[in-house]
């Protein structure tokens, strides 16, 4: 195993690199339909876990179902070390929308799809996505959360995190049951969660940035010093940076 920046962190009872791997990228545009390279993409999976990477996010939403079934592909049967993340709340229309999806019903058949497309019978981390497209809304998240912890206690889940969310939902969630990450858009230039990170970091809950580069609209620091920066910003921050190239996974770790 290659030393990754950072050192580790522990989700719960597991353990995982703070250099972790966002999989959405590997999807064709706009996260929809099939990458255009496939053996591009599994050979970058294969390359994360070379590097010695064992913190992978997904969802069954992101094609949809294509990272999922990427990395089932490429890794399976998965390394005793590995911990993938997945995401639900939300699912894809014909037009690359993000519809909400976070009934009971909905979320049930959610965590089953994930089940299927990676191929396990127990999902490590599952993050309830709260508000829209358009970012984080105020509004209660008992009745979804409640229903992911009936799936945790079936055993179905190990452990739950909330993505996309405002701090008030972060704190209703954890009034309902423990959680062991929060996934929120934060980078070098947006910094609205910084009281939270804190917060999270004096709990031992990581803090998940997704966009840490800027997303679509990318930072104009460099790669390596922006994920830095993140790095240095707090220990309970672990990053996903997603590619869809080996070089580039390569050159965001500094190799």
């Amino acid at each position: 195993m290659n030393t990754l920046p950072g050192g580790t962190w522990n989700l719960g009872d597991l353990t995982v690199t703070r250099f972790g791997y966002g999989a959405m990228q590997l999807a064709g545009p706009w996260v929809m339909g099939p990458p255009a390279d496939r053996d591009g993409a599994l050979a970058v999976l294969r390359e994360v876990v070379d590097l010695g990477i064992t913190h992978i996010d997904t969802s069954d939403a992101y094609g949809p179902h294509v990272t999922n079934e990427l990395i089932r592909e490429a890794l399976h049967p998965y390394p005793e070390s590995l911990v993938i993340a997945t995401k639900v709340g939300a699912t894809r229309d014909d037009q690359g929308g993000w519809p909400v999806a976070r009934r009971p019903e909905d979320l049930r058949a959610q965590v089953h799809d994930n089940l299927k497309s990676l191929g396990l019978d127990v999902l490590d981390l599952v993050n309830l996505r709260l508000g829209n497209a358009e970012g984080p809304q105020p509004g209660s998240v008992a009745e979804a959360f409640e229903t992911l912890v009936e799936l945790q206690q079936d055993g179905l889940i190990r452990h739950l995190g909330v993505s996309n969310a405002l701090e008030e939902q972060v704190v209703e969630a954890q009034s309902i049951a423990p959680i062991v990450c929060v996934q929120n858009m934060y980078n070098i230039a947006h910094r609205d969660d910084d009281e939270l990170i804190d917060r999270l970091a004096a709990e031992g809950i990581a803090y998940v940035p997704f966009f840490p580069l800027g997303g679509f609209t990318p930072l104009q620091s460099p790669r390596s010093a922006a994920l830095a920066w993140l790095l240095e910003r707090s220990p309970n921050i672990l990053l996903i940076p997603g590619t869809s190239s080996v070089a580039h996974l390569r050159e965001n770790i500094g190799l």
